[in-house]
């Protein structure tokens, strides 16, 4: 498998690394799901998904999958936050950025899930896109997302190499009286 395929069709693997750290059986939300490569990895591991993307239909080679629960929401227009707070066992967020939705996102965490965000970062535009400030993390701007809520496990900030390089920005956090546990 090449660094492409796998950066399409399997998951990230920052989502591979971590994505043990779920809750057996734990509820997982993907966001901006797109074509569900992360929401397939999950349900393959027996968590029931939920799959929120503004525009949906490349989910529907998944359709119909037990435990998968698919949500239309267009979050950037300004709709609201579909979900409660705690629902779920996981968050995951891979290649988006809508700081608006930040808050939302650690507060849909349960007592001992995770979030597992993995995105571009400040410095990416010199290798190629996104290049637009609106879409790259800053400097320690996930880390300052879960301050005071959840307790890091893993950060990472930097160029990632490869055929393609990236800079990229990436946080393992847990739900704090969970996190001492670990590590």
């Amino acid at each position: 498998m090449t660094a492409a395929t796998r950066q399409t069709d399997g998951p990230s693997p920052w989502i591979e690394r971590f994505g043990q750290l779920v809750p057996k059986g734990g509820a997982v939300l993907d966001v901006a799901a797109g074509a569900g490569r992360h929401a397939r990895w999950f349900l393959h591991r027996g968590h029931p998904v939920t799959a929120v993307d503004c525009d949906t239909a490349a989910l529907t080679t998944l359709s119909g999958a037990a435990g998968l629960r698919i949500v239309t929401a267009d979050l950037e227009a300004g709709e609201p936050w579909p979900f409660a707070p705690g629902s779920f066992a996981a968050v995951v967020v891979v290649n988006y950025l809508h700081r608006p939705l930040l808050p939302d996102l650690v507060a849909a965490i349960a007592d001992s899930g995770v979030l597992l965000y993995d995105t571009f970062a400040v410095g990416n535009e010199a290798f190629g896109r996104p290049t637009n400030p609106d879409f790259l993390l800053r400097p320690g701007e996930l880390l300052q997302a879960v301050e005071g809520v959840l307790q890091v496990v893993a950060y990472e900030h930097g160029i990632v190499p490869g055929a393609a390089p990236r800079v990229r920005q990436r946080i393992c956090a847990r739900r704090a009286e969970e996190a001492a546990a670990i590590g």
